[in-house]
């Protein structure tokens, strides 16, 4: 099998056993192409293992002695009198297997090979390979126009685009035009920067990931163009290595595993990516919290991921899960403890703290919900009311704004272990909390005046916050 794709089949000669006798040739029977042959390599003695391979080569083949010389003339030229017999011997079961076995037809087809030596002399010298042509080339260049369709000119314009160039390269990226279909110039081109953009990709990724491979092949092959075919941009890959990066799986296999997760929850531009990721530093930010309050202190597991997705596919706020955590706090396997906490609420319908709590000090959860809901909308409104009156300050919206976003760059901080960042942005928080109570001074409001306020309206106890009763209710 030469090659998969186009698909093309050599067939071989069958060659003798180890164990069978070697065939019986009468030395007679080629007396005179023995003479011819030594006056052809007048340089060195023929010994008797150099006659006995082409004897077997031109009666396996069938080939006339007068059409053997022609091709060992043609060799002796090619390659002067040291040639070795090998080469000669492979030239010539090559001709015998495409049926060129006569003067006539050997010499039409060494013809053909003259006529197409100056095609082969510019693709070689495109391939900066200094020698004279040889079949092995010719066929090849047989096998490109012919059965393959490309022009010799685009052969030539190919054979500039390899870096390290061979004729056994050049055959390889033939085939892969091909299966591509680009035959014409701005084909190639379009083709060749494609892989330059793939192999540079490669070189970036690994250095993001840390990693160094001297041959970028399997890695093109294997990783960059699969991923760039699933629609992800540079860009977003190399964001993807970064972040393995810092979680310390940098190598590719574990590239290739997070693309086909991000791949099959549809995350593939850099910003769906950075928001996945962000929701990630977010959820373990949480993830750790629940830990503690259990009272295990350990980073989060790909364990514990799942089990909170689950808890969030039972519809259950972070509040529930924390109300879990907090009575699982104790227990000898605490999160499996919370597992049947939060199983058994669920399959209660028990999906607010509020209602727990209720049940514990006997109220109605009707009564409850009523008094709560109106005044929830009253806090919201009244909270939404002065935080627009803050944002009418001069500089409060900016400080505002970084003050949410600044939780997210303590989180990511906090995960990578960036102690030098966190240090930093835990100053600059401070600071903007500063700035900003100063400035709600200005308008007699306080941090607290921005948040809801559930408080009792009667007697103003905040204890209904805490999910309870107060006593004039």
């Amino acid at each position: 099998l030469v090659s998969s794709d186009p698909l093309s089949i050599t067939y071989y000669p069958i060659k003798h056993s180890q164990g069978s006798k070697p065939r019986k040739i009468k030395a007679e029977k080629y007396t005179e192409f023995t003479k011819s042959l030594q006056a052809l390599i007048p340089n060195r003695m023929i010994g008797t293992a150099e006659y006995s391979e082409y004897f077997n080569i031109m009666e396996t083949y069938s080939i006339k002695p007068e059409a053997m010389l022609m091709i060992v003339s043609y060799c002796v030229g090619l390659k002067g009198q040291d040639i070795s017999y090998r080469y000669v011997s492979k030239v010539a079961k090559d001709f015998g297997e495409n049926g060129f076995t006569t003067v006539e037809k050997v010499e039409k087809q060494l013809s053909s090979y003259v006529l197409r030596t100056s095609e082969i002399n510019k693709i070689l010298s495109a391939l900066s390979i200094k020698r004279n042509p040889e079949i092995e080339d010719l066929n090849l260049l047989k096998k490109w126009t012919g059965e393959l369709g490309f022009e010799t000119e685009n052969i030539v314009f190919a054979a500039k685009k390899l870096k390290k160039g061979s004729i056994q390269k050049l055959d390889e990226l033939i085939l892969e035009l091909y299966s591509m279909k680009c035959f014409s110039k701005e084909e190639i081109e379009g083709f060749a920067e494609k892989k330059r953009f793939s192999y540079d990709l490669a070189v970036r990724i690994n250095k993001t990931l840390s990693v160094y491979m001297e041959i970028l092949d399997p890695v093109v092959d294997n990783y960059i163009n699969k991923w760039l075919n699933y629609g992800f941009t540079d860009d977003a890959l190399l964001f993807i290595a970064n972040k393995l990066f810092l979680q310390g799986k940098n190598n590719l296999q574990a590239m290739d595993t997070e693309v086909e997760k991000l791949r099959q929850s549809g995350y593939i531009t850099l910003s769906s990516v950075s928001d996945y990721f962000q929701s990630i530093i977010e959820n373990d930010t949480f993830i750790k919290k629940v830990l503690l309050t259990t009272g295990i202190n350990r980073q989060p597991t790909d364990w514990d991921r799942d089990n909170y997705k689950t808890w969030k596919n039972w519809n259950f706020s972070n509040d529930m899960i924390l109300k879990a955590a907090n009575l699982s706090s104790g227990k000898s396997s605490p999160l499996q403890y919370m597992n049947g906490i939060l199983s058994n609420w669920k399959n209660n319908q028990t999906y607010t703290v509020e209602s727990i709590e209720n049940k514990e000090n006997g109220i109605s959860s009707e009564d409850y919900n009523r008094e709560f809901q109106i005044r929830r909308e009253k806090a919201l409104a009244k909270a939404q009311k002065n935080l627009e009156k803050a944002m009418e300050i001069e500089g409060f919206s900016q400080i505002y704004s970084r003050l949410n976003s600044i939780e997210l760059d303590l989180a990511f901080a906090e995960v990578s272990e960036d102690k030098n960042a966190t240090i930093t942005l835990e100053t600059e928080k401070q600071n903007l909390i500063k700035n900003r109570n100063n400035l709600l001074k200005t308008i007699n409001l306080t941090e607290a005046d921005l948040e809801p306020n559930y408080s009792c309206k009667k007697c103003n106890d905040t204890g209904y916050v805490g999910n309870k009763k107060c006593d004039c209710y």
